[in-house]
């Protein structure tokens, strides 16, 4: 299968008045057409600014970013318009991302209008139920405002949104992270069902490992703006490569009863992210740093086929 995204050496910096803030810094993978690609870390790693870059709503500092094999970054005008019926994201809080004071149907027939899918109202209502059909939204909530719906409903809104243009490729910026748990699994199962019938590829950025391995093909890590492993998702959950995907692995609750977990406390300051020195990232918090780490400049290599690490000292841990 083609690879439908490409990232190489993307960054994004932040001026601040104290320095250059490295919100993602030298970040490289690929994404093939109609695969998840998980991206996970700490909360201010970089995964939602990563998503952003790439969809040019944030403009990068430095990199290319190669959709269907074109280099997208700094497009402006038309052709930004036209890349965004084919790159579409999905917010965190679907409260916040939409208009309150829009009904429903309004919301989902707004792109229809903007760039002219429909020849007349006719067939942009015959669209907008459609898509809602295709979401879950009852019929009965056409004219319904967001305030009147629960979360679960008001992202169902925000998918059929990103439907409505027929991308190819979704952003999916914590798109469950704000409802409950059986709500997650519905919305979980409605982006699966939707990417099997529409062939469609997903960027799932999330702080909840659970559910990143429930979706996502390959997952990649993030610390401080930089990806420290990237391998399949059965893999990583099987062999972690870098201390600080082992940390989080063993922050998920088991839920097998008597079965002790054991958890792996990180300790120590994170580093600034603004102008950071030369090095391993992680090394004031990990328990395998060396003088050696702290000096070495960031590499991501392949430390086995299809997994990457950013960790030299990863034979002698493991």
């Amino acid at each position: 299968m083609s690879d439908l995204l490409q990232v190489k050496h993307l960054k994004k910096y932040f001026k601040t008045p104290h320095g250059m803030l490295h919100a993602v810094d030298d970040v490289n993978f690929t994404l093939e057409r109609g695969k998840t690609l998980g991206v996970v870390g700490e909360s201010g790693c970089g995964k939602s600014t990563l998503g952003r870059v790439i969809l040019n709503l944030l403009e990068a500092t430095e990199g290319e970013v190669l959709f269907d094999g074109e280099n997208i970054v700094g497009a402006k005008g038309a052709r930004q318009k036209e890349l965004r019926k084919k790159m579409q994201i999905i917010f965190q809080d679907p409260f916040s991302s939409i208009d309150p004071r829009m009904c429903v149907s309004e919301i989902i027939e707004e792109p229809l209008q903007l760039f002219k899918m429909c020849s007349n109202s006719a067939d942009r209502e015959k669209r907008v139920a459609r898509l809602m059909d295709t979401v879950g939204l009852a019929k009965r909530l056409t004219y319904s405002y967001p305030h009147e719906l629960d979360g679960g409903r008001r992202q169902r809104i925000g998918i059929a949104r990103a439907l409505a243009l027929e991308p190819s490729f979704i952003v999916c910026d914590e798109p469950v992270s704000a409802l409950d748990v059986s709500i997650q699994a519905q919305v979980l199962n409605l982006l699966q069902d939707l990417q099997e019938d529409k062939k469609l590829t997903y960027l799932f950025i999330t702080h909840d490992l659970s559910v990143v391995k429930h979706i996502s093909d390959e997952i990649m890590v993030m610390y401080l703006g930089q990806v420290v492993e990237k391998a399949p998702a059965k893999e990583l959950f099987r062999d972690q490569r870098h201390p600080y995907t082992r940390a989080l692995l063993s922050a998920i609750p088991s839920a097998k009863v008597g079965v002790k977990k054991e958890r792996i406390l990180l300790k120590g300051e994170i580093s600034s992210p603004i102008d950071p020195k030369p090095g391993c990232r992680f090394a004031a918090r990990c328990l395998y740093a060396t003088e050696e780490c702290r000096k070495k400049p960031y590499e991501l290599f392949e430390a086995s086929p299809g997994h990457f690490t950013s960790c030299s000292r990863q034979e002698e841990w493991k």
